[in-house]
């Protein structure tokens, strides 16, 4: 019986030690982008590097756009962005869906949900569009092998 309490004991002691964080997903063609956010001074990386030094300024512009919208308060946080799959436009506007997403359940806003929709419905809802996978008969999915009668 002692053992068990110390057990019960140990058990509420760790859920006292609640981490603020939040973890989100985002996702574009193939590409998935993974997002945690918490407290901190306001760095923003991909893949491990500051979005600060990716050189094509429209990435950048998408990746943080959210942002923007949030105010003062996004910048005492560090996001984290683990983007993998498809190309460079693909990882950025599934990371900004992530991070948007991620805002929403660290502040708890409603409001912050109806303003992200508002502004475009791709920040909050993920676009379910695919590539069409190519046919037989044909180079491309829809186009189809010219024929010569001559």
């Amino acid at each position: 019986m002692v053992e068990k309490k110390e057990k019960t004991e140990k058990k509420k002691s760790s859920a006292k030690k609640k981490r603020e964080f939040v973890i989100a997903r985002g996702k574009r063609k193939t590409s998935v982008a993974r997002v945690v956010i918490k407290p901190g001074s306001g760095r923003v990386r991909l893949n491990k590097i500051l979005v600060d030094s990716i050189n094509n300024k429209y990435v950048r512009e998408i990746i943080t756009e959210p942002l923007r919208y949030v105010g003062p308060e996004a910048n005492s946080l560090d996001i984290n962005i683990n983007a993998s799959g498809g190309g460079v436009m693909g990882q950025a506007q599934a990371a900004r869906t992530a991070i948007a997403k991620a805002l929403v359940d660290y502040f708890k806003s409603e409001e912050l949900k109806k303003k992200f929709e508002s502004i475009d419905r791709s920040l909050i809802v993920e676009d379910p569009r695919r590539v069409e996978p190519k046919k037989f008969k044909g180079p491309k999915a829809r186009a189809r092998y010219q024929k010569s009668y001559r």
